[in-house]
């Protein structure tokens, strides 16, 4: 009786209470499990052109417990450096060590193999039974450095992304977006992974299918973008450092995002070496940097718009308003000059010191309105705020004024700040795709939209602007490519409204400026260009500016 009570306490302890962790043990013995990657959605453009796309390949697997035998691993790697596969034990553990969760799933010993190299190793009467392939999906960019920029790329998730993903949702070895629509829309591009389960026998060799699930293949989607504008800006640009970009000004749907210089997604996509990484972060032109929502600068003479629709707002200035300019004023103890220094000029009303860009009218100007009047227009327009587009990284510029002024220098603000603020200067700072928005925001009527890459998003915000100040602004810009500094633009087949800037550099020569919309009858789309380094908007940057949007009117 006694031997009887032991045996049925022996066999509870075994079969109910310890059950779990026998049948976890006689499952890992039996059972392996291969995870099957999902194909990433493609990404298109506007008509159709596919700009990501996936090509299959081949990762030769392996499970843990098969290597844990150290003369199974040598004769692994045996192979391997024999057919050209340079793997030395010590790399293999390393790697299974990197990817490994439980015993029984399988991890990547060799990615990105061409079926003529798969073929080449599993044909070989010594191809070692521990290891076998599996087809996976790795991305391509076939329109390469030209959108490099917008979809950025793909590449292996690292251990803090891991931490910040839901805990299941990806392991190491995965591939998740780096940057761009990539990253944006990841949940969207990413499918579902597959996974199947098998019975193996004793030596490792499968026995059945236990189970099978489909990957499933991430969603596509169709971008606003037009290729066809986007590879005309790269050329307008000719190897220039700076930024394009252009969107419909009443949807904010994005037809071009350029910024120069740029760079191949595909070799980050399928991995480069840590050498070549860092050579790519130190390049002091910056490749990796998106200008066009990152770079923040000086706008100069282009936000003269916001200082001159201030001004008429709070009646510091009317139409029939006029100053004098003889080229320059004095603001305190400091003289502040025109950019026409001989002569000025002359008697200057709002409409006129838009075309002509003349500082002196805005320097009067900005001082009536005064700095706090300057900001919160600022702010209706969106300075100093994300515009909301559907990319990462995005940055927010500097609206500045007193309060920013005194936390960040601890200094008051003088009227000589005012000054160099109401032209643009000082230290205001916009990206390109905040300063497009502002024209967009003129050409529509008052609405601010929000920039969208993925086609048929619609965000807009109607601002309530008066339609006396915006009429005579728009006026102001029109007269800027009729008879100003802006004629340039307009010697493409379209009718251009909008304005020249040149931005001071303290690192070299000045930021040419250009932005504007066409066409002026019935706005339609807004475009920006800017030059580092270019010297003159009217000369740098309006040409790329009016030629672009000719092609985006005549191919609507």
């Amino acid at each position: 009786m006694v031997s009887l009570v032991v045996l049925v306490v022996a066999l509870f302890r075994l079969q109910v209470l310890q059950s779990d962790l026998y049948v976890n043990l006689a499952a890992r013995n039996r059972l392996r499990l291969v995870r099957m990657p999902p194909a990433r959605g493609r990404i298109l453009d506007v008509n159709g052109t596919v700009l990501a796309t996936n090509v299959q390949t081949f990762d030769l697997m392996v499970y843990p417990l098969d290597l844990q035998d150290k003369e199974t691993a040598e004769e692994v790697s045996r192979f391997l450096k024999a057919r050209g596969i340079p793997l030395e034990v010590e790399q293999m553990l390393e790697r299974v060590r990197k990817e490994f969760t439980v015993p029984y799933r399988a991890v990547t010993l060799l990615p990105d193999l061409t079926l003529a190299q798969l073929s080449s190793l599993v044909s070989d009467p010594d191809f070692p039974r521990q290891l076998f392939p599996v087809p996976v999906w790795r991305r391509v960019y076939p329109a390469g450095p030209l959108v490099a920029h917008v979809l950025g790329y793909v590449g292996e998730v690292t251990r803090e992304e891991l931490e910040r993903f839901s805990p299941g949702d990806y392991r190491g070895g995965d591939h998740v977006g780096k940057g761009g629509v990539e990253e944006f829309y990841e949940s969207v591009l990413r499918g579902t992974p597959g996974q199947e389960a098998i019975e193996v026998d004793a030596r490792g060799r499968k026995v059945k299918r236990v189970g099978f699930i489909e990957p499933g293949q991430g969603e596509d989607l169709e971008l606003a973008l037009d290729l066809g504008a986007q590879r005309l800006a790269s050329e307008l640009m000719a190897g220039r450092v700076g930024a394009v970009f252009a969107m419909d000004v009443h949807n904010g749907n994005v037809k071009v995002l350029f910024s120069s210089p740029n760079f191949d997604a595909n070799p980050l996509a399928w991995g480069i070496s840590s050498r070549e990484w860092n050579e790519l972060m130190r390049d002091p032109v910056r490749p990796m940097l998106n200008r066009v929502i990152a770079g923040t600068y000086p706008p100069a003479s282009t936000f003269k718009v916001v200082p001159a629709f201030a001004a008429l707002a709070e009646n510091a200035v009317t139409r029939r308003t006029t100053f004098t300019c003889t080229g320059g004023m004095r603001v305190g103890n400091r003289f502040f000059r025109c950019w026409k220094r001989d002569g000025g000029h002359g008697p200057v009303n709002v409409v006129k010191g838009l075309r002509d860009s003349c500082d002196v009218f805005f320097y009067q100007a900005g001082l009536r309105t005064g700095i706090d009047a300057l900001v919160k227009w600022g702010a209706v327009f969106g300075v100093g705020e994300p515009t909301g587009i559907d990319l990462p990284g995005e940055a927010r510029g500097n609206i500045a004024g007193p309060a920013w002024k005194l936390e960040r220098f601890r200094e008051r603000w003088y009227p000589g700040d005012t000054a160099n603020y109401s032209i643009g200067q000082g230290f205001l700072l916009l990206t390109p795709i905040q300063l497009a928005r502002i024209y967009a925001a003129i050409a529509n009527g008052g609405k601010l939209v929000t920039p969208r890459l993925l086609k048929g998003a619609k965000t807009s915000v109607s601002l309530q602007l008066p339609e006396g100040p915006l009429a005579i602004v728009k006026e102001g810009i029109e007269e800027v490519v009729l008879r100003g500094t802006g004629r340039r633009a307009g010697q493409y087949g379209v009718s251009v409204a909008g304005k020249t800037g040149t931005a001071e550099n303290p690192h070299g020569d000045d930021h040419a400026w250009f932005v504007g919309y066409a066409p002026v009858e019935n706005p339609r789309y807004v475009a920006v260009a800017l030059v580092e380094a270019g010297l003159h908007g009217s000369s740098a940057a309006g040409p790329v500016v009016g030629e672009l949007l000719g092609y985006l009117c005549r191919f609507d």
